[in-house]
């Protein structure tokens, strides 16, 4: 017969503390078994000074220790002549100098506009034309402006980026993206010897914008940081005519109702309404040598697939930072009462993950956009152009057959073709 435990034998013992109904199961002891009661004690209650007209508490103030039977003493915040970070207290926010009672819509490099490009034309009052402008498109079939060697070349920058550049064997889109973006660049760079009016460009990373406007009682901003810029020393030409302007007044802007046009945007009550342009290396002050924004190259480079914006979010966020920076330099230019631009100005912009391309050119007519009425802006956008469709990183295998070698597949030429239209554009 096998020995019982003690904790068992003490149950048998007494029947009239076994439980489940009485079928033999001992009752479980915290102790007993080893396990630890969860439940905590009660806190202590709190020492309360209670403030009696005419009367001053009995503190144990001056004997510098603690007394039972006395109060807890009420000592001010202890001021230490300097703010220290971690116990900064904010002050409240009807306080700030920069609280105002009229609520901003911002638009950061973070937001997602949920309509997309629809919702993006309807707050920068601007009309879409399908494809690049003319004028661009142009620069593609001219033999002048192709590089020596230039598919080969271009399948080189994507093997650097996918393949050489990194250590991993499957490198990721944060450390791709921004590769093959730069590559390209100086790649286009290259052209300085034929048009040497492209080395009176400097592209600036990390650059701060700030531009704000009223949008049929509407107060919006968009602020932040996002990708690079591209300045000139010349403003870019304007593409469309003067009867081409003139004719957007019969142009009528899509509403998406019952969704709010803020939908998507972050609202807040801190907001400054100066237009800024700065970059944290080199600012865009009075005197810059390369005051003019030419292109905007925006990337998306999360590696999540729900952190990395949709293509046609992707494009809202092209135009309304192309935007952005068309308003603030029309302002510079122009002044803050000019509403219809004698001269409009033009901004470009690039947007991709690494693998697909979209382009933007912006034509900015007007600063008047409380009214969905009269003349509109112009928004020319190519979407969705692939530069390769797949790159294997490691080759397939199948029966000691190699069946897909390392390297792209499905190369599109076309693509590098109009991002070199578009910087070309205005050199040539």
């Amino acid at each position: 017969m096998a020995l019982a435990s003690g904790p068992a034998r003490r149950a048998l013992a007494r029947p009239g503390r076994v439980g489940l109904g009485g079928c033999g199961t001992p009752r479980r002891e915290a102790y007993e078994w080893g396990v630890r009661s969860t439940r905590k004690p009660e806190p202590p209650p709190l020492d309360r000074v209670y403030e009696i007209p005419g009367l001053e508490p009995i503190t144990y103030a001056g004997k510098m220790h603690f007394m039972p039977g006395l109060a807890r003493p009420v000592f001010p915040p202890w001021d230490r002549g300097w703010t220290h970070p971690k116990f900064r207290r904010m002050p409240p926010i009807h306080e700030h100098p920069l609280y105002k009672d009229q609520v901003c819509h911002t638009f950061h490099q973070r937001c997602r506009l949920l309509e997309g490009v629809k919702q993006a034309l309807w707050l920068t009052k601007a009309k879409l034309i399908e494809g690049l402008p003319e004028k661009v498109l142009s620069l593609l079939d001219d033999p002048r402006n192709h590089i020596e060697n230039q598919d080969e070349r271009v399948r080189n920058v994507i093997y650097d980026a996918r393949l050489w550049h990194s250590t991993e064997d499957i490198p990721k889109r944060q450390t791709y993206c921004p590769v093959i973006v730069n590559s390209l660049i100086q790649l286009c760079r290259s052209q300085i010897l034929k048009h040497p009016s492209l080395a009176k460009r400097i592209c600036a990373e990390s650059y701060r914008l700030s531009t704000t406007w009223n949008r049929e009682s509407i107060l919006l901003q968009v602020h932040g940081t996002s990708g690079a810029r591209l300045n000139a020393k010349e403003p870019l030409p304007p593409i469309a005519s003067r009867e081409e302007v003139e004719a957007t007044k019969n142009h009528v802007l899509e509403t998406f109702y019952p969704i709010s046009p803020t939908m998507g945007l972050q609202e807040s009550n801190l907001y400054d309404e100066k237009d800024d342009t700065v970059v944290y290396l080199a600012g865009f002050q009075e005197g810059y040598p390369y005051p003019y924004p030419h292109t905007l190259y925006l990337m998306e480079s999360a590696n999540l697939r729900p952190h990395r914006f949709q293509p046609d979010q992707l494009r809202a966020k092209m135009i309304l930072f192309a935007f952005g920076n068309a308003l603030a330099q029309a302002r510079l230019l122009y002044g803050n009462d000019a509403k219809v631009l004698e001269q409009p100005v033009v901004v470009q912009s690039v947007g991709t993950d690494g693998r697909v391309f979209q382009f933007l050119v912006l034509q900015l007519n007007t600063t008047d956009l409380a009214s969905s009425e009269g003349i509109k802006n112009l928004v020319w956008v190519d979407s969705d152009q692939l530069l390769y469709q797949h790159f294997w990183c490691l080759p397939v295998i199948k029966k000691k057959v190699v069946v897909e070698p390392v390297g792209p597949t499905g190369f599109q030429p076309e693509t590098f073709k109009k991002f070199l239209a578009l910087y070309l554009h205005g050199a040539v």
